[in-house]
């Protein structure tokens, strides 16, 4: 059986950033690591030459901003040194926003806190326009047609920044993560599907998410040290037959628009502020249960994976497949997939029918792999770690954990952030979730604001554990 009209999902967040509080930068630990290119770092000269993972051998800059704010809440000491995504969501953000700093100081906070050893930084790049043409809570502030004031008002003054030798001869290695949510929804809502929108319908047709995205990795990729990471969603939403070739041709249509060419990507980022599982131990895709494959269950629906790090090591070999270097890495976001607590299965479901089996043995435990939005029972996953398993340059929490997904109600702002019915805890979903109940907690600020009860929540059902 194939499916037609997957459910594509959709995983959240645009943030901005605030507060203050330096702490020193967290190293990440590295599995293997032979002759690392560190020692060639010839700081305030030169850029150090290329290197195949980025965060090998690496610190990662640790985002006062954010720091401040988790150890504000009790028990946030015991994460607020880990390295976090620093979000320019708006044009706005690149010279700073109430209390949050701006690109300029960040790099400069991440010098002082690199003490002469190579440094990350990571940046996630988010103000297509037409943003997020199958959510409202991250829309973004530019309209559909709005492609040249991206270019000229966003993408250019951030690589006129990166360029300026301070910053790109240094020890600094600057990850930028290239428009989450963009070119997946090219693929998944749009055309005949029961999940297109009219919006998505529209940037497909003016083509400005690809020239977009072409554009950016163009300028970026021009920078010795910046290494782009393009988004691939996550195995709940791309994992489809008919979404995971298809998605991997946009990605390469976009690699190659606008200038730029493949070689200006480093990576894929997977799981980008969602809450798919890094693995699932307590049953796999080719298990069956009284002669059913687990791709008949409900959960799984003929999916072809059922957590991120399969998804990831097989999304990067497709993307090598299609033309994309052999050494293309990928990123996996652990910030929020941890699902452990009281809820956590020990062990497999019983093997009554392929539904038990697989609802009992899983650790996602959310209502549909399709709600995004602020999820209950959440936790923190892996902490941040280089080289964590073959193909994956590193697992990061590129979103930072208590930063909203978006508001639970209608909240007027001047940020372009919409209100996404998939944030309230009372809707009753829509095709892009199998019409399920959405799973969102109740009373959530703005997309990027924070969120205490989710944080909290999140410390609570970390794992592995605090």
């Amino acid at each position: 059986m194939s499916r037609t009209a997957s459910p594509p999902t959709r995983h959240r967040r645009a943030a901005a950033l605030a507060g203050s509080a330096l702490l020193a930068a967290t190293a990440l630990t590295v599995s293997s690591l032979s002759g690392t290119a560190a020692a060639q770092v010839d700081n305030g000269r030169a850029a150090a030459a290329k290197v195949d993972n980025p965060y090998a051998g690496a610190k990662v800059y640790v985002n006062p901003d954010w720091s401040a704010k988790a150890a504000a809440e009790p028990g946030g000491s015991k994460v607020s040194n880990q390295p976090t995504g620093i979000w320019l969501d708006r044009i706005a953000a690149i010279n700073g926003t109430g209390g949050a700093r701006g690109l300029r100081a960040h790099l400069d906070t991440a010098l002082s806190q690199s003490g002469g050893s190579p440094m990350v930084v990571q940046l996630v790049v988010y103000d297509l326009p037409g943003r997020d043409c199958s959510a409202l809570a991250s829309n973004g502030e530019l309209g559909p047609t709005e492609i040249d004031k991206y270019k000229t008002q966003f993408i250019d003054p951030i690589a006129s920044i990166l360029s300026e030798s301070k910053y790109a001869n240094s020890n600094l290695r600057i990850v930028a993560t290239v428009e989450i949510d963009s070119l997946p929804n090219l693929v998944t809502n749009t055309g005949s599907r029961p999940t297109a929108t009219p919006q998505c319908d529209t940037m497909k047709a003016n083509g400005n998410y690809v020239k977009g995205v072409g554009y950016a990795l163009n300028k970026l990729g021009a920078i010795d040290n910046v290494y782009n990471y393009l988004d691939a969603g996550h195995h709940g939403w791309i994992g489809w037959d008919d979404n995971f070739n298809p998605t991997a041709q946009i990605l390469k249509q976009a690699a190659t628009a606008e200038g730029s060419t493949v070689d200006k990507v480093a990576g894929i980022i997977t799981n980008t502020a969602n809450y798919s599982a890094l693995k699932e131990n307590n049953y796999t895709i080719n298990d069956s249960v009284n002669g059913k494959s687990v791709r008949e269950s409900k959960w799984v629906d003929w999916n072809r994976y059922v957590d991120e790090l399969s998804y990831a090591q097989a999304f990067r070999q497709e993307l090598v497949n299609v033309g994309f270097p052999s050494n293309v890495g990928a990123l996996i976001d652990t910030s929020r997939n941890g699902w452990g607590g009281s809820a956590r299965p020990s062990g497999p479901g019983a093997k009554t029918d392929v539904d038990t089996y697989v609802n009992g043995g899983r650790y996602d435990r959310r209502i549909h792999v399709g709600n995004w939005c602020n999820q209950s029972g959440a936790g923190l996953g892996e902490r941040p770690k280089a080289a964590p398993a073959s193909g994956i340059d590193a697992y990061v929490w590129m979103k930072p954990p208590g930063e909203s997904d978006g508001a639970s109600s209608a909240i007027p702002n001047d940020e372009g952030k919409g209100f996404d019915r998939m944030c309230d805890p009372t809707y009753t979903g829509n095709p892009r979730n199998g019409n399920n109940m959405s799973g969102a907690l109740a009373n959530a600020p703005l997309s990027g604001h924070w969120f205490s009860a989710q944080f909290q929540e999140l410390l609570k059902n970390a794992y592995p554990a605090l």
